[in-house]
């Protein structure tokens, strides 16, 4: 598969521009023209780099980035932006950003901004989620336990990314409605509780108990806790 890579921009006739060019050297380009839907796809998909937009519709570059950052991402991102002061740079590589480039911009040094990033990234690493004997390709979108394939809806996948992502971490109802559903927790709704018993009972079909219910404080994902 070649390197994939993802644009998050909202001015169209940017986008093109950057899509032609990329997918002529070659690259497998999609876009998103807005933030709400570039933090969707940055966190289920699987990506080489990302090029970025400060100024989004629904949620602004800045703010998808430092979320994609604390939920663990390490997916390469360059911004690409008309803010050209220092302190907006700054603020850029703070929200994690790993290069900055202002527009106007030749397409040439994008291009080899692009190649150092790709360069410096380890695609490998972010390619599958692996705890124990569970794994999600996230390329393919595959997930299996023990070399046998679950069959999950899109709400328990996500479920269970999260999980791997996060082994061993106690794992608030809060923080994970925001991350799966986008929304906070309002201590009545039974819908993640649901989600958890199938989630749990497609895993047990092939080996023993891996997350673990911590009252009080949420779930946990790991293979030697007795259930709380």
């Amino acid at each position: 598969m070649g390197i994939r890579i993802l644009i998050i921009e909202d001015d169209a006739s940017i986008a093109d521009f950057l899509t032609r060019g990329l997918r002529e050297e070659g690259y497998t380009v999609e876009r998103s023209a807005d933030g709400v839907d570039g933090w969707h796809r940055l966190r289920s998909e699987s990506w080489d780099a990302v090029l970025l937009d400060w100024w989004l519709p629904g949620e602004d570059g800045a703010t998808v980035l430092r979320r994609y950052r604390q939920t663990g991402g390490t997916v390469p991102v360059l911004f690409l932006t008309a803010r050209d002061a220092v302190s907006d740079r700054v603020r850029g590589l703070d929200a994690g950003a790993d290069d900055y480039l202002c527009k106007p911009f030749a397409f040439e040094e994008l291009l080899a901004r692009v190649r150092a990033l790709t360069r410096r990234a380890d695609r490998r690493i972010d390619t599958v989620l692996s705890v124990a004997d569970v794994r999600i390709d996230l390329v393919t979108q595959r997930a299996d336990r023990s070399g046998h394939r679950l069959d999950l809806t899109a709400k328990e996948q996500s479920l269970l990314m999260l999980f791997l992502r996060h082994p061993g971490e106690v794992l608030s109802r809060t923080r994970i409605y925001e991350q799966v559903w986008d929304d906070s927790y309002d201590g009545l709704s039974n819908t993640l509780e649901v989600h958890i018993m199938e989630l749990r009972r497609k895993l047990e079909a092939f080996g023993p108990r891996l997350i673990t219910t911590i009252r009080g404080r949420g779930y946990v994902f790991a293979a030697q806790l007795d259930e709380g």
